[in-house]
């Protein structure tokens, strides 16, 4: 049996770091429908089984009427496909659920209870899968729980798996937490899990990773997998890029720059052409003079859906030790702060607003 399985769309995801741009935002979440279509193709091309999502497929708190609408027609239209959905922790299922109020076509199924359910996806091969209730809180889906029938059997369920691999994963709690060993001894072959963001291949579990760019920093391949279930309950696993999002993490260096004028118009060059979204850090060495501020070079043209300016490992090119020995406040100043018990971050952060500050720099503090 060949299975095409995603986790962690998130469609509706806010996009905080875009600093309120709305325009922005929404490209994002376009973008993010856009490769929930890409999966779907994808499950039609290689004329899948089955399509299971691993929980998360919408934000809970966020979605809108049109993005119900959008999935009832998407999963719709690979009907008599059938489409197993395991509600997460960002939409889990309730009263109010979405899962609840939408008029989804016959071949959906949506786990909607909080232990592990089965469903027969072929004689001899059974699915077993479970909802989050609540939004935290949710216990372990195999605690106590064990196989009760012969064959095959595969789980599907957003949990986190508490090897050291992926519990310290950045922004995540655990929610339905498991150990690895659990699998095998529950009687599962494999479980499908979706929650960390990080893909992850193991022995008896999949964590596919969230298939289209949310936030910088994720790293691995992640995407959608085509899971070929072999008849001894093994699994093959193949991984398809499948998001829209180009994602560049770029460095702008200011060393040399002689005015701000000159780091927007080198910024300005190196997102050139680029599409996508990316993360530009500030670095180098700069004159004390250039008035450096993040929020100024967020209005550089560019051709971006998102671009996230930050600053870097900056150093002003002031002469400390020349400026310690002058007889004047500046001097007494810098004095004053390289014998003072501060940690170096500190410092460095007081002699630049300082001395800013002492050359009549109207923004002081070009870190805030």
């Amino acid at each position: 049996m060949k299975l095409v399985y995603f986790a962690d769309l998130h469609l509706d995801a806010p996009f905080a770091w875009l600093g309120g741009s709305q325009l922005a935002a929404r490209r994002r979440r376009q973008s993010l429908r856009e490769t929930l279509g890409t999966i779907i193709r994808l499950a039609d091309v290689i004329h899948a089984d089955a399509l299971l999502c691993g929980g998360d497929l919408f934000e809970q708190a966020r979605y809108t009427p049109d993005t119900i609408a959008f999935l009832e027609r998407a999963f719709e239209e690979i009907e008599p496909m059938p489409v197993y959905l395991a509600p997460g922790n960002h939409d889990w299922y309730g009263p109010e659920s979405p899962y609840r109020q939408a008029h989804w076509s016959s071949n959906v199924h949506i786990f909607t209870e909080d232990r592990l359910q089965p469903v027969p996806l072929q004689d001899g091969l059974t699915l077993w899968g479970a909802a989050h209730r609540a939004p935290a809180r949710t216990l372990g889906f195999l605690d106590d729980f064990k196989v009760d029938r012969g064959g095959v059997h595969l789980a599907l369920f957003h949990g986190s798996e508490r090897s050291g691999f992926l519990a310290g994963e950045a922004g995540h709690q655990p929610h339905a937490p498991f150990d690895a060993a659990q699998t095998e001894r529950s009687g599962l072959h494999h479980a499908l899990v979706g929650h960390y963001h990080r893909p992850r291949d193991a022995e008896r579990y999949t964590y596919p990773g969230n298939p289209d760019f949310l936030t910088f920093g994720e790293d691995g391949e992640r995407g959608a997998v085509v899971v070929t279930v072999l008849p001894d309950g093994r699994v093959e696993r193949e991984r398809h890029r499948v998001g829209m999002t180009e994602a560049h993490d770029l460095t702008l260096s200011v060393t040399g720059s002689s005015s701000q004028q000159e780091v927007r118009d080198r910024l300005r060059v190196l997102t050139g052409n680029r599409r996508g979204v990316a993360r530009v850090t500030v670095e180098g060495e700069f004159d004390p003079r250039v008035d450096l501020h993040v929020g100024d070079l967020m209005d550089v043209p560019h051709g971006l859906d998102g671009l996230l300016v930050r600053l870097g490992q900056l150093r002003p090119a002031y002469d400390l030790r020349v400026i310690a020995e002058e007889p004047t406040i500046r001097g007494q100043f810098v004095r004053d702060v390289l014998g003072a018990e501060l940690d170096e971050e500190d410092r460095r952060r007081v002699l630049l607003v300082g001395l800013r500050a002492l050359e009549g720099q109207t923004e002081l503090d070009p870190f805030g």
